[in-house]
């Protein structure tokens, strides 16, 4: 009897361990897809108009990974998203933040000039890094968000040129502004507190997943173009 007690919580760890490696295969699947896609001229008109797809597809993980999906995270989520997507407005509309830039069509549907998906992905992004750090061995709240900005702030840095590239954003000023990458260090900063204040209880490695994922598919387009 004691034998068929136990049965369920290891029956319950390893659905979870395979929902765990199922995300995490997915997430790297994408992203290799979709990078041959971004080298091939010939498939590159294609995976540039699936972009917002696969930002939704890296939603979906995200949200499906959660350990015990609840209405903190959901509120979490949509001040991550409301926040990215009022400094964008502020950034694009006035040029007070980030510097003097357009967006293109590339991240899809937009509200104000505003992809909508752009929201999505300071979500993604700051979730992504906000859980790394979680898992780090740095004690020091401060500490873990002067770090994760950090780390978003460099994924910045790799992120631009291929952004320009393919037509997700272009500046209007000569070249990117330094004003931009002070801008990303410190809403990732704000959002990152933000994030801690919610005291996440420890999760999967899905969230630091999608961000090396996210590093290495910029790394490498940087190489190529």
């Amino acid at each position: 009897m004691e034998r068929a007690k136990n049965l369920k919580p290891i029956a319950s760890d390893n659905a979870v361990q395979t929902k765990n490696r199922i995300c995490i295969i997915v997430i790297f699947l994408f992203h290799l897809v979709g990078l041959i896609g971004f080298i091939i001229p010939s498939l590159t008109v294609l995976f540039i108009t699936l972009v917002p797809w696969h930002l939704l597809l890296m939603l979906g993980i995200i949200i499906y990974s959660y350990d015990n999906f609840d209405s903190r995270f959901l509120l979490f989520a949509t001040t991550a998203f409301g926040i990215g997507f009022m400094a964008e407005y502020i950034g694009v509309h006035t040029g007070w933040l980030f510097g003097h830039y357009q967006y293109g069509r590339t991240l899809g549907i937009k509200l104000f000039e505003i992809p909508l998906m752009i929201g999505v992905n300071w979500f993604l992004l700051v979730y992504a890094a906000g859980i790394t750090l979680q898992r780090s061995r740095l004690k020091s709240t401060l500490v873990r968000i002067l770090s994760g900005a950090m780390v978003l702030t460099l994924l910045d840095v790799l992120i631009e040129p291929i952004a320009i590239h393919f037509d997700y954003w272009h500046w209007l000023d000569a070249g990117v502004p330094f004003k931009n990458y002070v801008c990303w260090f410190v809403l990732s900063a704000l959002l990152l507190f933000i994030f801690e204040q919610f005291k996440f209880k420890r999760q999967n490695i899905v969230g630091p997943t999608l961000l090396i994922a996210q590093f290495l598919f910029f790394a490498v387009l940087n190489l190529v173009y």
